[in-house]
């Protein structure tokens, strides 16, 4: 076994490893990574065969995993689908701004300030509150109702508006989190700097901030995108809806099958880029803690 006296020099920075002990780890990943593929295999593999040897299997696949009617829905889908892409997107920039300008509105320390901060207050409490949908509903049906002159009524706009005054509350609320995180002396080093407070806050406090609440934020990005589906409420005609006039006119799931996979096909890259911003954050805080 090669001594640490015995073994070449390392460049200056890169910590010594004993070979002998590195070449251990490395065989116990391996056998790790073996073991853990094996049982992932056979887990699934009994649990593929409890269900298709269940009774009602047969049944469940003709309803629900019908190959020739997901073609058959596929066009009407994709076109449906592209409206709850349309809405996500429009919702979440609107989001980002609003809910930061509500998250700095609460953050405001002067006396003057304090209408601003009671109505943020107010406004994130309120749409915490209720449920989305029921905002959907209010809003999409209550606002055309009043018909007032030179106001859409399309159920699209104001399912959109509903989804984003929603979830701004939510956001703001990360947003805060965030700005409140950082440490107090870091604004204090700023202002002895000549800073002023606005500017203390753009380019200080807000850069840190936003980068530590970036995996949060995409999590509730992930959880909007989901919840465009709630516009169908309206009768717009976005994915959900399309899944059920398909499974209306013959009688078949499969179609709400092929809706889910879209939106799975589209939250997971967001979900591992999540988790991959999270490890990425833990390092870079135990590195700091070193």
């Amino acid at each position: 076994m090669t001594t640490p006296a015995e073994a070449p020099l390392e460049a200056p920075g890169i910590p010594y490893v004993d070979p002998h002990r590195r070449q251990l780890s490395r065989r116990r990943a391996r056998r790790d990574g073996i073991v853990a593929s094996l049982s992932t295999v056979v887990a699934f593999a009994v649990l593929a065969y409890l269900v298709t040897s269940s009774p009602g299997w047969p049944k469940v696949q003709e309803t629900f995993f019908n190959l020739d009617e997901a073609l058959a829905a596929w066009p009407s889908l994709v076109k449906a689908f592209a409206l709850n892409i349309k809405i996500f997107l429009v919702a979440e920039f609107f989001i980002l701004i609003l809910s930061l300008l509500i998250a700095l509105g609460r953050g405001l320390r002067a006396p003057v300030a304090l209408p601003v901060r009671i109505l943020c207050t107010m406004y994130v409490d309120f749409f915490r509150g209720v449920p989305t949908i029921l905002v959907i509903l209010l809003l999409g049906f209550g606002v055309p109702a009043l018909q007032l002159k030179g106001v859409t009524n399309s159920p699209v706009v104001w399912g959109t508006v509903a989804l984003i005054l929603s979830y701004t509350a939510y956001v703001a609320e990360v947003y805060r989190a965030g700005i409140e995180s950082i440490h107090p002396s870091q604004r204090a080093a700023a202002r002895s700097l000549g800073l002023s407070s606005m500017q203390t806050t753009r380019y200080v406090v807000l850069p840190q901030a936003v980068r530590r609440v970036t995996p949060p934020l995409l999590n509730d990005f992930i959880a909007l995108q989901k919840e465009t589906a709630l516009v169908s409420l309206l009768g717009p005609i976005e994915v959900l809806r399309a899944a059920q006039i398909s499974a209306s006119s013959n009688f078949n799931y499969t179609a709400y099958v092929v809706a889910a996979l879209f939106f799975v096909a589209i939250t997971l890259p967001l979900t591992r880029f999540t988790d991959w911003l999270q490890r990425k954050d833990t390092r870079r805080r135990m590195a700091g803690a070193v």
